[in-house]
């Protein structure tokens, strides 16, 4: 049968880090910081766009994603708005397993994803999406469990998985709350946490994703902490969030500088994935579960 470890035991190991990643990946586009870069002959003809620092193109770039989520640091990655085709191949740059849930606009998939070979700019969001959660070992996803939130404006869902190694077991849950609309997406939030809590039982948990939500404009958060002992938010004005429970926070939450997910591509400029940062922290479990004995 399985055990607790005693505090005596805890003490002498440091206990398990989890390195966790949350980011929003855009459809798979690209987001270079001056706006003047999106011009009306990129979007209708494909035609790429630069300045001085950086390029604006309008072609797949999943190969790009690839390369910059597979160096980035993370035990745990928690996806949004991502290509729902990219999953495999995610998983395989950044030698990691993982899930998907299908979100909104995915009614007649292979068409729309012709059409986001084609171009990506002109379609945007219309290719549909997907939250994902990946796993590098020795973590393996476990179980993994769906939950609509919301049907209307776009249907929104949660993907959540239980982790296990052979030492510990994690649980971890993902979500896109609606855009626009914060009551909204206060109801998906608070839906997702009490589900996510509920599924994992004693077991840790780390919940995470674009919420659509600031800490200075909503009390949400607090109540997600009082209530369900989720902490912590990213910061006062962010909407990216990675929220823990049951672990001790090591590094809390902060989203990563432009240039984490910039590639250069030749002439001292640089490609910039996404519209939204990466956002990472560290969690580390005090409590392990002990070999069978």
């Amino acid at each position: 049968m399985r055990k607790l470890v005693t505090c005596e035991e805890v003490a002498r190991h440091p206990g398990i880090v989890i390195r966790a990643l949350t980011w929003n990946l855009f459809h798979g586009r690209d987001a270079p910081p001056d706006g003047a870069l999106f011009t009306l002959r990129s979007r209708l003809l494909g035609t790429s766009e630069r300045n001085a620092t950086h390029v604006q193109v309008n072609r797949p770039l999943r190969r790009e994603f690839e390369r910059v989520l597979a160096r980035l640091d993370w035990d745990l990655a928690l996806l949004q708005e991502a290509p729902p085709g990219w999953l495999r191949p995610l998983c395989a740059a950044a030698a990691a397993s993982g899930a998907s849930a299908l979100t909104s606009r995915n009614v007649g998939h292979l068409g729309r994803t012709l059409l986001a070979q084609l171009n990506p700019d002109l379609i945007a969001s219309g290719e549909g999406g997907s939250n994902m959660l990946l796993a590098r070992p020795p973590w393996r996803l476990a179980e993994t469990r769906r939950r609509t939130l919301s049907l209307r404006p776009e249907r929104r869902r949660m993907l959540w998985a239980r982790l296990e190694r052979p030492d510990a077991a994690l649980c971890a849950a993902v979500l896109h709350a609606t855009a626009h609309d914060p009551r909204a997406a206060e109801r998906d939030v608070r839906l997702a946490a009490e589900t996510a809590v509920e599924w994992s039982g004693d077991d840790p948990l780390v919940l995470g994703g674009d919420l659509n939500l600031r800490p200075r404009e909503t009390t949400v958060f607090e109540l997600l902490r009082d209530e369900l002992g989720l902490a912590q938010p990213t910061s006062r004005g962010a909407i990216d969030h990675l929220l823990a429970r049951g672990l001790e926070i090591s590094e809390p939450p902060r989203a990563l500088p432009p240039e984490a997910r910039e590639l250069p591509v030749g002439g001292g400029r640089a490609l910039r994935l996404s519209d939204h940062a990466p956002v990472t922290a560290r969690f580390r479990m005090v409590g392990r579960r002990a070999p069978d004995g």
